[in-house]
């Protein structure tokens, strides 16, 4: 099968209902989002006169969904909607939208029908929080899923064997335009000492992607009296779950200390290079992950891009990144710290045509129950 034909597809267990979509990936461009279309098709006779429904959801869990403190579960529904498909409320032809649904329409005939959901601009961004080796269950995460199930009303209880769930990624792709290239600067003055300390530290670009090396140029003045005993260069993922507790985690998901020194009355010039993956980080509770499919491996969270307007506490979990900088000051009553912080963003860069089809190539055309 060609890679444009590929079909993701799952049916319930009592083969009343089954999802059928050309992509599960759909990519959020800051003014505009991809629109989510599919096909469900149905067994009238397994239906036994039952209607079928199906939903777009957008879920936020902080914690296992077996953890319950006080009454209060640790999972919300940050989005919603719901549409029947069968019997259509509309013409067939017109419910269709894209070429993917009239293709899959011709394929499974007359009792198949196209569903399709516009995503508001408001939703975060696939994301979850690494858990430790030894946790069972689902942890802190953003989640979107496509949901199909029969039931004899929109409202009624749905058995597990009547419905189906497909899991979907929202994501982000580094915007075209570039923003300026990141510097920061400092002076430090100290005690006992007539002349201060001046670092600045700036990177090359703005945007990096995942899997691309950072040079941190460092510059040090040192005219104060004091000596420079290390220099520790770092890369920090700020991670902030906005929704319930507010809760921020900075993890350092690359650092290297590289013992130079700079004597009072010195300078320094000299370029840092840092490579942030998640490979070295595989076993560290609390590193942000862009949200996975199925069998399908992933990275460090990609940052947080956010629409002018969007109230930020809706967005369950931002991500940033930094580098940092710090200078080990030795002193006659112990060692102190100079410390700079230098922003910047990690993506993806966007796929061009070779590499998207590859990417649907290496899939599996159907997902396991």
């Amino acid at each position: 099968m060609s890679p444009r034909n590929v079909v993701f597809k799952k049916i319930c267990k009592d083969k009343s209902v089954g999802v059928y979509m050309g992509k599960r990936d759909f990519v959020d461009r800051v003014d505009s989002v991809d629109p989510v279309d599919g096909v469900i098709l149905t067994d009238p006779e397994a239906l036994q006169g039952r209607k079928v429904f199906v939903t777009l959801s957008c879920t936020f869990r902080y914690g296992r969904d077996d953890m319950d403190v006080m009454g209060i579960a640790f999972r919300r529904e940050l989005y919603l909607s719901t549409r029947q498909v069968y019997p259509p409320l509309q013409d067939r032809e017109k419910g269709i939208h894209t070429k993917s649904q009239a293709r899959l329409l011709r394929k499974l005939g007359d009792n198949a029908y196209p569903f399709f959901f516009e995503f508001p601009d408001n939703l975060p961004c696939s994301v979850a929080m690494q858990p430790t080796p030894h946790d069972v269950g689902k942890q802190c995460a953003v989640e979107f899923e496509i949901k199909a199930f029969s039931a004899e009303s929109q409202d009624a209880k749905v058995r597990k064997r009547s419905s189906v769930k497909l899991m979907l990624r929202k994501v982000q792709f580094a915007p075209e335009s570039e923003g300026v290239a990141p510097s920061v600067e400092t002076t430090r003055d100290f005690v006992m000492s007539d002349k201060p300390l001046h670092v600045k530290a700036s990177l090359d670009k703005e945007m990096y992607y995942h899997g691309e090396s950072i040079k941190v140029h460092v510059s040090v003045t040192n005219n104060s009296s004091k000596n420079i005993k290390n220099i520790i260069v770092s890369v920090d993922q700020v991670s902030t779950v906005v929704l319930y507790s507010n809760d921020t985690y900075v993890k350092s998901v690359a650092i290297e200390e590289f013992g130079d020194s700079v004597s009072a009355g010195a300078s320094l010039e000299k370029t840092y290079t840092l490579l942030p993956l998640l490979a070295n980080n595989r076993e560290r509770r609390g590193i942000a992950l862009d949200g996975k499919l199925k069998h399908e491996d992933t990275n460090l969270a990609s940052s947080s891009i956010v629409k002018e307007g969007v109230l930020k506490e809706v967005l369950g979990i931002m991500v940033s990144y930094r580098v940092m900088v710090k200078l080990i000051v030795g002193g006659m009553m112990g060692s102190s710290e100079v410390g700079l912080e230098v922003p910047f963003k990690l993506m993806h860069p966007k796929p061009d045509a070779v590499r998207w089809r590859r990417s649907w190539c290496s899939r599996s055309s159907s997902v396991p129950t």
